[in-house]
């Protein structure tokens, strides 16, 4: 019955926006942080969110890039139901854009372009002295423990937000843009605690607000509808 509750939603919208966490991707083999099984709860010398800090990767570069070769970087990771769906909504002129919170390139790789990526995207690499971009193959394939450019010899650094810095402005204001022209707002696979993140729904003033996620968030109770299940299921089975 919510399935059909949203597809009746999705039929009568002329405009829709979708806003998604990690629990977009678990179903493509990423794992998420915060579920009982995620990063945060397996055993590292430093806690994940130490080591995903601005100020361990200047201060511990080479242990930074060991555990984000080993953890960030799901190269081989393909888009699900969920992204694959949004790509179509996105041909067809009903999608206005993805606001996401993951940096894992896949709505880009499903065929999305209105992407705004609030954390970054592994996909994006650059030199920390001459500004030259570089591959996330680059970062992977590289001998050297900490990766430097080829071009300068400078610090290669991955374009995603490490814990203590901000998050870029012209992709939060083209996000805000968007969540204000929808009319349907699709929040799925985020706990929505990760501010300034969550505090992006406040934005929305249209018709409908869903929540797909499979655990409850703090924001069920103002949701025209709540569906507690896989992303890629749900968006999988709508037209």
């Amino acid at each position: 019955m919510s399935n059909e509750m949203l597809q009746q939603m999705v039929d009568d919208s002329k405009g829709i926006v979708f806003f998604g966490g990690a629990g977009v991707s678990t179903e493509s083999g990423i794992p998420d942080f915060r579920s009982v099984d995620g990063l945060y709860h397996q055993k590292y010398d430093w806690p994940p969110e130490e080591i995903l800090s601005h100020t361990f990767f200047l201060r511990r570069t080479k242990e930074f890039f060991r555990f984000y070769r080993d953890k960030m970087l799901a190269l081989d990771a393909k888009p699900n139901q969920a992204h694959l769906k949004l790509a179509q909504w996105e041909r067809e002129g009903k999608l206005l854009g993805i606001v996401t919170q993951n940096i894992d390139g896949l709505h880009h790789a499903a065929g999305n372009k209105k992407v705004f990526e609030l954390h970054g995207c592994v996909h994006r690499n650059y030199c920390t002295a001459c500004g030259k971009s570089f591959s996330a193959e680059y970062i992977r394939d590289s001998k050297e423990e900490i990766p430097h450019c080829d071009a300068c010899g400078g610090l290669i650094k991955p374009d995603v937000v490490l814990y203590e810095e901000g998050l870029d402005n012209d992709t939060l204001s083209g996000a805000v843009h968007v969540i204000r022209q929808a009319d349907l707002m699709i929040v799925a696979g985020t706990s929505l605690t990760v501010y300034p993140a969550a505090g992006l729904v406040q934005y929305f003033h249209g018709k409908h607000l869903v929540l797909i996620n499979r655990d409850p968030t703090p924001m069920d109770s103002e949701a025209d509808l709540v569906i507690h299940d896989k992303v890629g299921q749900v968006l999988g089975s709508l037209k």
